[in-house]
């Protein structure tokens, strides 16, 4: 995992409310256990069309979305199964941080897990960032705050251990396996055997 210190980028919307991990990434594409290639697979079924071509109606498709690595979505998203492939597909897709008033608990450990930002803001935080598609965004990790063109910032939570390991590129394995040296310490003060 990379660190994630600083995102920088337009927003894209997808403003339905409960998109559930089976649009993001449709179980017949859970076939396997490695990440790469899954961003061609996200929202399979609402981007394209029965012949394979680009659906033109759906809202990454358009010209202003593509590049955006920010995503603004409506309530309840990454709801459904537990699936960690959603966060896998939609970092191969280059989506790097998530927005939204509420998003589904397992889904956003998941993400916040893999290195994917999931943002919990206001309700009305949320409706205005909605209705500005396509804004220059800045989300500072470290500050916990998101910048906005126009000087105001939008402040949001992360729990301690989960913004240590976007900072410092690390998923939980690697968090322990970076302690190694005041676990042995600890274990030989203790009578541990190794």
């Amino acid at each position: 995992m990379n660190p994630v210190t600083r995102i920088h980028s337009r927003s894209a919307v997808l403003a339905d409310d409960n998109i559930d991990t089976d649009r993001i990434i449709p179980a017949r594409f859970l076939t396997t256990t490695t990440r790469a290639g899954l961003g061609r697979h996200c929202f399979h079924d609402w981007r394209y069309l029965a012949d394979g071509s680009d659906n033109p109606a759906f809202a990454l498709n358009q010209s202003q979305a593509r590049g955006c690595s920010i995503l603004v979505t409506g309530r309840n998203f990454g709801c459904g199964s537990s699936r960690e492939h959603a966060p896998w597909a939609l970092l191969d897709y280059g989506i790097a941080a998530v927005i939204s008033s509420e998003i589904a608990d397992i889904f956003r450990n998941n993400a916040l897990n893999n290195g994917l930002l999931a943002i919990v803001v206001s309700a009305a935080e949320q409706r205005w960032l909605l209705a500005h598609p396509g804004i220059e965004l800045v989300i500072d990790v470290a500050g916990q705050y998101i910048a906005l063109p126009d000087g105001g910032r939008i402040g949001f939570e992360l729990e301690p251990f989960a913004r240590h390991c976007l900072l410092h590129g690390v998923d939980a394995f690697g968090y322990l396996l970076q302690q190694q040296a005041a676990i042995a310490a600890w274990e030989a003060g203790h009578g541990v055997a190794a």
